[in-house]
């Protein structure tokens, strides 16, 4: 399935209503875990509160320890300090790395912004090395852009 056929059932998950956030989340993880063949491990991280860290929240894929990730540590906690999004083609090859599996070889994390805020990200772990394009980037703002207008609420 292409990112275009995706993005209106992103759309349709997100504006279900009688649906909690939580589950509308956990849809679009497995919506995209399930239908993109290198997503290996999709979901969701937000600002925990007032702290300088990031809780885990919905997420599709292997279990993972890192439930609690400070700011600045790792791929994830660089993100939600650059604002920036951030393709790791190897992770092998980033020195501030947290490891969730020997399995992941690259990946991807696309801040979500709410009025200007950085609250969280999206993260996807591909077992594959170099899987993410600009085509995915886009898309993955896109994801994020319609979460956005639900947190706007």
């Amino acid at each position: 399935m292409t990112f275009e056929e995706l993005k209106p059932k992103v759309a349709d998950i997100l504006h279900h209503t009688n649906v909690l956030l939580e589950d509308k989340l956990l849809q679009v993880c497995h919506l995209l875990r399930d239908n993109i063949d290198y997503y290996d491990w999709v979901g969701f991280y937000f600002r925990n509160g007032d702290k300088e860290e990031l809780k885990l929240g919905p997420y599709a894929g292997e279990p993972t320890d890192h439930t609690i990730i400070p700011f600045g540590k790792g791929i994830c906690g660089q993100v939600a300090v650059s604002n920036q999004n951030f393709v790791v083609p190897d992770v092998t090859a980033q020195d501030n790395y947290i490891a969730c599996s020997f399995t992941v070889k690259s990946e991807i994390v696309i801040p979500l912004f709410v009025k200007g805020e950085n609250v969280g990200q999206i993260d996807i772990d591909s077992e594959d090395f170099d899987a993410f394009t600009d085509a995915d980037e886009r898309f993955l703002e896109y994801v994020n852009q319609e979460v956005a207008k639900l947190l706007e609420k």
